[in-house]
């Protein structure tokens, strides 16, 4: 009897270790697969981001590759465009720009040059590195014509640019001029008064809080600051002279900072002619066909930067999401 009862409690517990051997077994399977799964996604999504990487590079290099392999052997007109702000952490700024210049120089095929402006301006050194590369271009390149043609607006900073070039094209509504300089800020004295506020401030150096918007304006230090600007205001004036030359028609207003339609600058001097880009090409330059030179690395930096960060994102919460289930 004992002996029966040792032997269906050993079958018993044989029964349950086969049980618990068996669940073991299928978690560590599971868990295997699962793991060769997230492996497998893993490399997959790897192989993508290399191949978008891939592309990336060669999109960079594809207009330097063109070049070096002769591709664009046709004569053209090399266009640089100048959009938006001039500053040097934007797109428009004056190593993007001259790089442009350079590049489109080197090319054998470049018949002729045009910048392509429509910006409200910006910085006058950025400005300034600009105007001078375009001297230093026409100087050694006589023969190559190097055009600015306006679309909507080119003021400021970038009428800086634009006045070292031969020739600049408008349209009759483009916007051009504002010859001038500009420095702004706020003043919140009276502001602090009514709040009862007061301004705790301590310096080394008689002029270190220069036109500090918390304090009131000093005499002294605003007329210094109207003499650097004034300064600032007559190397602007002195460079588009220089640029235009007896072009011009100097009225009371021309360097005021006022603005001036495309067809009242041309009466002024203050541009050339009308026309577009396109125009410009065929019937100025003689080469119709437009090539864009403006140097893309930024503007790839900024669309890898946007598309990599959302597309990094999504693949690592997608490759998260398959690591945890």
């Amino acid at each position: 009897m004992e002996n029966h009862q040792d032997n269906q409690a050993k079958t018993g517990l044989s029964h349950e270790s086969g049980w618990e051997r068996s669940v073991i077994e299928k978690l560590v399977l599971a868990s295997i697969t699962e793991q060769t799964r997230a492996r497998r996604w893993g490399i997959f999504f790897k192989s993508l981001i290399f191949l978008y990487l891939i592309l990336m590079f060669v999109a960079a290099m594809y207009p330097k590759i063109k070049q070096e392999l002769g591709v664009e052997s046709k004569d053209h007109t090399a266009v640089i465009n100048v959009l938006g702000i001039i500053a040097e952490d934007k797109e428009a700024n004056a190593e993007n720009i001259i790089e442009s210049l350079r590049t489109a120089v080197k090319d054998k095929h470049t018949k002729g040059i045009i910048l392509h402006a429509n910006s409200p301006g910006g910085s006058p050194v950025q400005s300034s590195y600009v105007y001078e590369e375009i001297r230093k271009t026409k100087k050694e390149h006589p023969d190559l014509p190097i055009y600015s043609v306006v679309s909507d607006m080119c003021a400021s900073g970038c009428y800086y640019i634009a006045s070292a070039s031969d020739k600049i094209f408008v349209n009759h509504s483009s916007l051009i001029g504002s010859i001038g300089v500009i420095m702004d800020g706020f003043g919140f004295v009276e502001s602090m008064q009514k709040l009862g506020i007061e301004r705790r401030l301590i310096t080394a150096g008689a002029h270190k809080a220069l036109l500090d918007p918390f304090s009131p304006p000093r005499e002294d230090e605003t007329l210094y600051m109207q003499g650097l600007l004034n300064q600032v205001h007559q190397q602007f004036i002195g460079a588009v002279k220089a640029g235009r030359g007896d072009r011009l028609k100097e009225t009371p207003d021309l360097f005021s900072g006022l603005v001036w339609t495309g067809e009242e600058g041309v009466k002024l001097g203050v541009a050339d002619g009308f026309g577009n880009d396109d125009y410009v090409a065929k019937e100025i330059i003689g080469a119709e066909s437009l090539v864009d030179f403006t140097r893309q690395e930024q503007l790839l930096d900024k669309l890898a930067g946007k598309l990599g960060s959302a597309f990094g994102q999504s693949i690592g919460s997608m490759i998260q999401g398959f690591s945890l289930r």
